[in-house]
């Protein structure tokens, strides 16, 4: 009896369009460590922030760890990335005082310490976190 159904199950299935699958991008905040040069008083670094999270941030701040090239950590830093707009790259540079880019082997995101929003908050910025790198050093979580 299976037999005289399986043909008619194969004709229901290959007549109806095979639904797409959501293409929707994940939310996420994108960071790149574009470049670092030197600057007048140490390493200067540049970052392109990248927010597609579905909403206007008023407010970005991401915690730093500075390793040294040996392998040590040199600093703790917090960046403010402050307003970043829905849809939008941004370039922000700092300058990391009292310290060469030679001198830098890695720098970690050690954590999401401001990340405020209509409807976001630190948890969807660290959950949507991704990183890139142009440099020639480990940039990471």
């Amino acid at each position: 009896m299976y037999r005289m159904f399986a043909p008619l199950v194969v004709l229901a299935l290959a007549t109806h369009p095979v639904l797409a699958q959501d293409a929707t991008p994940l939310p996420t905040l994108t960071l790149e460590l574009n470049a670092m040069q030197p600057g007048p008083t140490g390493c200067r670094v540049s970052f392109l922030a990248t927010n597609t999270l579905g909403s206007t941030l008023d407010r970005a701040a991401v915690e730093m760890a500075i390793f040294a090239s040996d392998g040590g950590i040199d600093r703790i830093v917090t960046l403010e990335f402050k307003a970043l707009t829905a849809g939008k790259t941004k370039v922000l540079q700092f300058e990391l005082g009292d310290l060469s880019c030679e001198g830098i082997g890695r720098i970690l995101i050690n954590d999401i310490t401001t990340c405020e929003g209509p409807g976001i908050g630190a948890t969807a910025c660290l959950e949507g976190l991704v990183t890139r790198t142009r440099a020639d050093i480990d940039f990471g979580v």
